[in-house]
């Protein structure tokens, strides 16, 4: 069970990268909210935003990204 949880983590993000949604990579500290979404910061505030991986960006952002 672990070693499924721990290929799941890196499935989902470990050492991938992470972008705003705009397309910008963001390479700062994250936090995990609980309903599993990723946002800035290592603890939730006002400015917090959400962070994706490249394919869950629009195609427009994606072509931002590979810029």
């Amino acid at each position: 069970m672990a070693i499924q949880l721990r290929q799941q983590e890196d499935k989902m993000g470990k050492g991938q990268k992470h972008y705003l949604k705009n397309g910008k990579e963001f390479k700062g500290n994250t936090h995990k909210m609980p309903n599993g979404s990723l946002h800035t910061g290592l603890k939730h505030t006002k400015g917090s935003k959400i962070v994706v991986h490249f394919n869950e960006l629009s195609k427009t952002s994606q072509k931002k990204a590979r810029a």
